[in-house]
């Protein structure tokens, strides 16, 4: 009988239809903090999947599959984007999970195409985030949120955060430079991603002078809402051309609810599935050149690299020295905290970048012959911490 927190058959095992599916092209819409008037939700979705359709080498009458995140697209729904885009399709899905969104949506594409449901899917999320948006999405998030938490003034995730960074602290007996080193190791990365939003130098002592927020975050704890988008694209292996690179999903699965929301959100369900995961795709940490981990908070990078087996010790302080000390290629975007959070695109921004990484496409910021990725997605506040955890396990192929 098959776990029903996994997936079967191995994503890189033909489906029941003899095809195997590929990710063959993965874009950024440039993310920014002030959008034009013109640019709208719907603008930058189509905009990414005209350049994932193209980058894949592809025509829109070639795609028959989409999958779309959003949190601002409304009152449309994936169908309008359908059409405003020009596609005829025979699969399509809508996902609301926000940080757990991209990897969600790449699971249920590659079984799609697996069953010859659909031959080229595209996946796109993405959002029109100013700072009205965000108050609107924030306040409304979900029904726990609007009706107990907003009018006590919440205003977003920022005071639930802080309360899991301090118990963090206390369990592993950590200070604020633990989590000032994701800040600042990501913040390297970013200045050699032209894609990303705050590109300057940070130092320990800029980070820890940073104004509070919500203590013990400080401003650099904190991303910064901004707008864009991303997109992939997933097909057939049998149809990408001939010494094209891409990039084979080896195993995928996810965890929802895992505690049912009874713990103190110190764990994620990746430590209950990244153990299986890691042994169907025949690899363990220590093969993953490329780690996206999805980094809303520096504590939650923490929490996801251990859950991920990352720190089999499990001494927190080793993860944040290695993140400071060494060029660990662990969200070298310079992730959300540095290129900032476009909406539901932060479900799919890891995705994007290590896909670009195992494509050979990453400039500046390229790991040398990186081969295999592991991405992780987490969110979905449910009122005190996230609801939803996944886990990719990528190879170039």
């Amino acid at each position: 009988m098959t776990d029903p927190g996994m997936t079967d058959p191995r994503p890189n095992d033909p489906g029941t239809n003899g095809h195997s599916a590929a990710i063959v092209s993965a874009v950024e819409i440039p993310y920014t903090r002030h959008p034009s008037a013109d640019a709208t939700t719907e603008s930058l979705l189509t905009t990414a999947i005209q350049h994932a359709v193209a980058q894949a080498g592809l025509d829109l009458s070639d795609i028959d599959g989409l999958g779309v995140s959003s949190f601002t697209l409304k009152p449309d729904h994936a169908v309008d984007l359908a059409l405003r885009s020009g596609l005829s399709l025979r699969w399509i899905m809508e996902d609301t999970n926000g940080g757990a969104s991209g990897v969600n949506m790449l699971q249920h594409a590659v079984r799609a195409v697996e069953a010859g449901d659909a031959r080229a899917i595209v996946l796109v999320a993405g959002d029109r985030m100013t700072a009205a948006d965000f108050e609107a999405v924030a306040g409304e998030y979900n029904v726990i949120t609007r009706d107990y938490l907003t009018p006590m003034g919440l205003g977003g995730p920022n005071a639930m955060f802080a309360m899991l960074t301090r118990r963090h602290m206390r369990r592993h007996g950590l200070d604020e430079k633990v989590y000032g080193a994701v800040a600042v190791a990501q913040r390297r990365w970013a200045a050699l991603n032209p894609g990303a939003v705050y590109r300057s130098e940070l130092t320990m002592d800029d980070y820890l002078s940073a104004p509070v927020i919500a203590s013990p975050l400080r401003r650099f704890d904190c991303v910064p809402p901004v707008s864009g988008a991303n997109a992939v694209v997933v097909t057939r292996r049998d149809l990408v051309p001939a010494g094209s690179p891409a990039v084979r999903v080896s195993a995928i699965g996810g965890s929802v609810n895992w505690d049912r929301h009874e713990g103190d959100g110190l764990r994620t369900g990746l430590a209950d599935i990244a153990p299986e995961l890691w042994n169907r795709a025949g690899l363990d940490p220590s093969d993953a050149d490329v780690i996206s981990v999805y980094d809303d908070y520096p504590v939650m990078v923490l929490i996801q690299l251990a859950d991920l087996g990352f720190a089999p010790s499990g001494n927190v302080h080793e993860l944040a020295d290695r993140l400071l000390h060494e060029q660990w290629a662990v969200n070298t975007s310079g992730g959300q905290l540095s290129a900032g959070q476009a909406g539901s695109a932060a479900g799919m921004h890891g995705l994007v970048e290590a896909v670009v990484q195992l494509l050979g496409r990453a400039g500046d910021r390229q790991i040398p012959d990186a081969r295999t990725a592991a991405v992780s997605g987490y969110g979905m506040v449910a009122y005190r911490y996230g609801a939803c955890a996944n886990l990719a396990v990528l190879e170039r192929i």
